[in-house]
């Protein structure tokens, strides 16, 4: 993680410097504001990358000596045969279609939204006293 927080951190300071020359010269304020909050969100990642670096264990790509290998293992696990993210791609497109439609659609996209949030949460859920 120490390596990603330096990258965000170098990377803050050239977005600051884009943003100040883009400010200078385009004299545009909605792309100099843009810029300096791309600034902001950089230097928030760099130093809770940073920070987060220094109160866990040295990763593999900390290591310059380390192997690709050195950094397998699990990722997480992930549903193989999950229908909640199609539920919410179609909630959320209904409710994208209705800023250009009308209101009206959000009736429709809000329950929907709902349901594959709902069951996407609970997906996994058997209950808190279930027996086998």
């Amino acid at each position: 993680m120490k390596i990603q927080g330096k990258m965000f951190m170098w990377l803050s300071v050239f977005v600051l410097a884009m943003a100040v020359v883009y400010g200078v010269w385009s004299k545009e304020p909605a792309g100099t504001t843009a810029l300096f909050l791309a600034f902001g969100l950089c230097i928030m990642i760099g130093f809770y990358l940073g920070f987060t670096a220094r109160r866990v264990d040295v990763g593999a790509q900390d290591d310059l000596d380390a192997d690709v290998a050195d950094d397998a293992g699990e990722l997480g696990f992930f549903s193989p045969h999950s229908w909640q993210p199609l539920s919410l791609a179609i909630g959320g497109a209904f409710a994208f279609l209705a800023v250009a439609v009308g209101w009206w659609l959000l009736y429709f996209a809000f329950p929907i939204v709902l349901i594959g949030i709902f069951g996407w949460v609970f997906e996994y859920y058997r209950g808190e006293n279930r027996t086998q």
